[in-house]
C-alpha cells in the first residue's frame, strides 16, 4: 500500500462537522429576547436546556447581574490597559476573595486557553518533560506543544492509565529534572474524574513528578468554598501542583484562575506569563460579577447550592439505572454521556429529542472517537424534577427509534463503548440479504470473484491465492495475515456486494508524516513493535485499487453496505483489531456520506495512476500520442539512456538474483519513511519467481552484467491488467542512469508487447507517471478507531 498523505486535520474535522451542521444540530443560534437558564430558544421552539455548563445557575443570580451592571456604569464596558501596567480598580478585591477561597495565591487570567498558554511555558523549564493524559483538554495540549520548540519532550499516555504513566516517569527520570503530568480534574465529555489521590501518591513515590490540573468542569459544584473536584480530593495544594479553575461556567462570570502554592513560581508566572502580560484584562463587568460570585462561595450558601444540584444529579442517576440507556460512565458529576455509536444515530436521536422539547449536546469527533458519538447531557439547578423525568422518558422512547431508523442495533452501541448490555434484546431492521463469508479464496467461486472484485490489481483469484500462500506460516508475526472474503447476495442469490478483508499488524505511523516516523523508528531500534496495531482493512498491505464491488443500481445497496459494516465490526472484535481502514475510494458522495455516518473519518491518500491501452497499439504509437512536453521528457530522460542499459524481462530468478532484488526493494523501503511498513519477507520474492503470473523487469549495465541496478515486480492479472506492484533500486545509479523513469517506460512497453488492456501503476510518484501518459485519480481512505489515543499521539509527534 502506498503512503497515506499527511492529512490536514482541519479538513478531517470539516468533513465530520458537515453532516451535523446540515442536520441542524451544530452551529445554531439561540433565540429570544431573554434567557433564564431553564429553557433555550432554538429554531422557533422553546426547549428545556440540558446543555449548559453553568451547573449551579449562578449566571442568572441577581447579585452577579447587579454587580456587572454597576461596574459598567462606573468603569465602562472595558478597561483598555495591559494588566502589567495597571489593573482595573475592581481586580484587587477579586484576587483577595479568590485567594481566600483557595487559601493560596492566585493569578486571574482572561480565560483558561490564554491562561495555559501563559502558565505552561513559564512553569515548565527546558530541562523538564511533559506527559499528557490523552483526554486532557485541547487548550492544555495546545499550550504544551509550544514547549517542543524548546526541545522539551511532550509525551502522552492513555486516559487515566497510571501504569503507563509510571513507565513514562521511569523513562524520563534519568534525563529530566521535573516531569509534569497534565490532566483534567473532570473530563468534559463523559464527566469522569482524574484519579487525583492516586496521582498524589505517585508524586510522593517519584519526587520529580509534578501535577498540572485543569479543573474548570469541577469548579463550584463540589469542594470546600466551591474550589472544585481536585481540591475536594487533596484538601491542600502542595508545591508540586498547579491548579486551574474557572470564573466562568459554573462560577457564573468570566475568566479563569491559576492556583499556585509555590511562592517563587507564583511570582515568576505573575511577573511575566506571555499572554498574561500582553492580553487585555477582564472587562469591569466580568470582574465585578466574579467578585460577587466569590463572596457567595465564601459563605455556607455554596454548600446549599451544591446540595441542591446533587439532589438533581442523584435523581437523574436513579432514573437512568431503571432504563436500558447506554450510559458511558456512572459518576456523581453533572455531566452524562449516552452513547449512540454511529454519528448518524446521534444526529437522529438529537433531532428527535429537540422535536420532543429538549436541548442536549452532540458529543462527537474530535472530542471523542467518531464511532463513540453520543448525547452529552448536563444537569443544572435550572432543571426541575418533572423535566428531568420527561427527558429520561423521551430518551427511552426515542433511542430505539433512532437505532431502527439508522439500521443499527443496541448491541453495536454497547460494544462500541465496551459496555455490558443490560438486556439481550436487540432492535434492528430485518434483512433478507444473505452473506457468504469465507477465510480462503479457495472457498469462493473463481468465475464470480474475478468478475466482481478481481478486475484490477493483485486481487484476482490467482493473486489472492498467491498472497494467502506467501503471508502465512512466516517467522515474524507481521508477515502472517488473516483473510475474509465477503459476498452479499439478495433474495434471488444475485451479488450486491463483494470484497476482501485482511487483518495484519501495521505501523501506526504509516498514516503519519515523516517527522513522526523518524521519532518512532528510533524507539523501534529496541522495541520493533513500538506503536504498532492490528488493523482490519479492505484489501491488504500488498494490494492496491478497487477492493469493493457494489452493484450501484441495486435498490438494496445501502442495506448491503450496512450489513458489511456489521460483519466488519464482528471480525474486528474476533481478530483483536484496533482500527478499520476502508481504502482506495474515489470522491464518491454516496460512499462518503454513508461511511461518515457509520463512524469513519476520511483522509486523503496519494493519487492513483492508471493507463488504458488501445488495441493493437505499438509502443511507438503510444509515445507519439503523448503531449509535446511529455515527448520531450521521454527523449531527454528516458530514450537517451535506454541504449546504455541492459533491459530484460525474466519469468524467474536464481537464488543470487532473488537476494539482489530483495535488497533493492529494501533500499526503496528504507529510503522512504513516508511509506513506513514492515519489510516483506524473502519468501515473497522466492514465491514470485516460482509463480507464472509474476515477472521481473530487470535493468543491468554492460560493465556489470550480473549487477541488477533496478527492478520492477510485475503481476499479470487475468483481466489483462498489468500491475507493477513493487520497485527496487540501487540509488547510486538513480540519477546517472535514470533507472526509475526507465523502469516505468519499460513496464508500459512490456504491457503493450503482451497485449494487455490496462496498467495499474498504483500510488505515489504520480508526477513521473503522468509524464508518461498515466491518468491520475484522487484516492481516499476512511478510518475508524476504537479510541483517539494513537491519532492524538501521532498528531503530537507530527507537530
Amino acid at each position: 500500500m502506498a503512503k497515506i498523505k499527511h492529512n490536514n486535520f482541519l479538513d478531517t474535522v470539516n468533513d465530520v462537522f458537515t453532516d451535523p451542521i446540515d442536520e441542524g444540530i451544530l452551529h445554531l443560534y439561540a433565540e429570544g429576547e431573554s434567557f433564564n437558564g431553564r429553557t433555550i430558544g432554538v429554531k422557533n421552539k422553546n426547549l428545556f436546556h440540558f446543555g449548559t455548563t453553568g451547573y449551579l445557575g449562578l449566571e442568572q443570580d441577581y447579585r452577579l447581574k447587579d454587580a456587572a451592571i454597576s461596574a459598567i456604569q462606573r468603569y465602562g464596558t472595558q478597561f483598555p490597559l495591559s494588566k502589567s501596567y495597571i489593573s482595573n480598580p475592581l481586580y484587587r478585591q477579586l484576587e483577595e476573595k479568590v485567594s481566600e477561597m483557595y487559601n493560596h495565591p492566585v493569578v486571574i487570567t482572561k480565560n483558561s486557553t490564554l491562561g495555559h498558554l501563559g502558565v505552561i511555558p513559564s512553569a515548565v523549564r527546558d530541562q523538564d518533560a511533559i506527559i499528557l493524559d490523552h483526554q486532557v483538554h485541547w487548550s492544555v495540549q495546545s499550550a504544551a506543544k509550544v514547549l517542543k520548540l524548546r526541545s522539551v519532550p511532550v509525551d502522552m499516555v492513555r486516559h487515566n492509565d497510571l501504569n503507563m504513566l509510571e513507565d513514562k516517569i521511569k523513562s524520563y527520570s534519568n534525563t529530566r529534572k521535573k516531569i509534569w503530568y497534565m490532566a483534567d480534574g473532570i473530563y468534559s465529555m463523559f464527566g469522569d474524574f482524574a484519579p487525583v489521590k492516586e496521582l498524589k501518591a505517585l508524586s510522593l513515590k517519584y519526587p520529580q513528578l509534578h501535577l498540572y490540573f485543569d479543573d474548570v468542569h469541577g469548579m463550584s459544584w463540589i469542594g470546600k468554598n466551591g474550589t472544585g473536584y481536585v481540591m475536594s480530593e487533596i484538601d491542600e495544594l502542595s508545591e508540586n501542583m498547579l491548579l486551574f479553575g474557572t470564573l466562568s461556567k459554573t462560577f457564573g462570570a468570566s475568566g479563569s484562575v491559576l492556583v499556585c502554592s509555590n511562592k517563587k513560581l507564583y511570582q515568576e508566572i505573575k511577573t511575566f506569563g506571555g499572554p498574561l502580560t500582553f492580553s487585555a484584562q477582564l472587562e469591569p463587568a466580568s470582574v465585578a460579577a466574579a467578585t460577587a460570585s466569590a463572596e457567595i462561595h465564601l459563605t455556607t450558601e455554596i454548600n446549599e447550592l451544591q446540595e441542591d444540584l446533587k439532589e438533581r444529579i442523584d435523581y437523574f442517576n436513579e432514573l437512568i439505572k431503571q432504563t436500558n440507556l447506554p450510559l458511558v460512565d456512572k459518576n456523581r458529576s453533572p455531566v452524562f454521556f449516552i452513547g449512540t455509536g454511529m454519528p448518524k444515530t446521534g444526529y437522529n436521536f438529537i433531532n428527535r429529542l429537540m422535536n420532543e422539547g429538549f436541548y442536549v449536546n452532540l458529543g462527537m469527533f474530535p472530542a471523542v472517537p467518531v464511532k463513540n458519538t453520543g448525547v452529552r447531557i448536563t444537569i443544572s439547578r435550572h432543571n426541575q424534577r418533572e423535566e428531568i423525568k420527561a427527558l429520561v422518558d423521551a430518551m427511552v422512547y426515542h433511542l430505539p427509534k433512532a437505532i431502527e431508523e439508522t439500521h443499527t442495533n443496541l448491541r453495536r452501541v454497547y460494544e462500541a463503548f465496551k459496555l455490558e448490555p443490560k438486556t439481550s434484546k436487540d432492535v434492528s431492521a430485518d434483512s433478507e440479504l444473505k452473506a457468504q463469508i469465507e477465510t480462503s479464496i479457495s472457498d469462493i467461486d473463481k468465475v464470480i470473484w474475478n468478475k466482481l472484485v478481481g478486475t484490477s490489481g493483485v486481487q484476482d483469484y490467482e493473486g489472492l491465492q498467491f498472497i494467502e500462500q506467501t503471508f502465512s506460516k512466516n517467522k515474524l508475526k507481521e508477515n502472517n495475515w488473516n483473510f475474509w472474503y465477503v459476498i452479499i447476495n439478495d433474495e434471488n442469490e444475485q451479488p450486491i456486494l463483494a470484497t476482501v478483508l485482511s487483518s495484519s499488524i501495521w505501523k501506526d505511523d504509516m498514516l503519519a508524516n515523516l517527522n513522526a516516523s523518524k521519532i518512532i523508528e528510533e524507539k523501534r531500534q529496541t522495541d520493533p513493535y513500538h506503536m504498532t496495531s492490528r488493523v482490519l482493512s479492505l484489501g491488504c498491505l500488498f494490494t492496491e485499487g478497487n477492493h469493493l464491488y457494489i452493484d450501484e443500481g441495486h435498490p438494496k445497496r445501502k442495506d448491503a453496505l450496512n450489513k458489511l459494516m456489521q460483519i466488519m465490526e464482528g471480525i474486528e472484535k474476533s481478530s483483536d483489531s484496533m482500527m478499520i481502514v476502508l481504502r482506495d475510494f474515489n470522491d464518491n458522495h454516496e460512499f462518503h456520506n454513508n461511511f461518515l455516518g457509520q463512524g469513519f473519518v476520511r483522509i486523503q491518500m496519494p493519487n492513483s495512476c492508471r493507463i488504458d491501452l488501445k488495441t493493437d497499439e505499438s509502443i511507438k504509437d503510444y509515445i507519439s500520442n503523448l503531449s509535446t512536453r511529455s515527448k520531450k521528457h521521454f527523449r531527454k530522460d528516458i530514450e537517451a539512456y535506454e541504449n546504455l542499459l541492459n533491459i530484460s524481462v525474466l519469468q524467474s530468478l536464481d537464488d543470487a538474483q532473488i537476494k539482489q532484488v530483495h535488497q533493492l526493494y529494501e533500499n526503496v523501503r528504507k529510503n522512504n519513511l513516508g511509506l513506513n511498513t514492515f519489510a516483506y519477507p524473502l519468501v515473497l520474492f522466492k514465491n514470485m519467481s516460482e509463480n507464472p503470473n509474476w515477472e521481473f523487469v530487470i535493468i543491468t549495465i554492460p560493465e556489470h552484467p550480473n549487477k541488477i541496478i533496478g527492478v520492477m515486480f510485475c503481476y499479470k492479472n487475468n483481466n489483462k491488467t498489468y500491475v507493477p506492484s513493487l520497485v527496487g533500486l540501487e540509488y547510486d545509479y538513480l540519477d546517472t542512469h535514470q533507472t526509475y523513469r526507465q523502469l516505468l517506460y519499460q513496464t508500459i512497453k512490456r504491457a503493450i508487447q503482451i497485449n494487455f488492456k490496462h496498467i495499474d501503476l498504483g500510488m505515489t510518484a504520480s508526477f513521473e507517471k503522468r509524464k508518461l501518459g498515466a491518468t491520475v485519480e484522487e484516492k481516499f481512505a476512511y478510518i475508524q478507531t476504537s479510541d483517539n489515543f494513537t491519532l492524538e499521539l501521532l498528531g503530537l509527534l507530527e507537530s
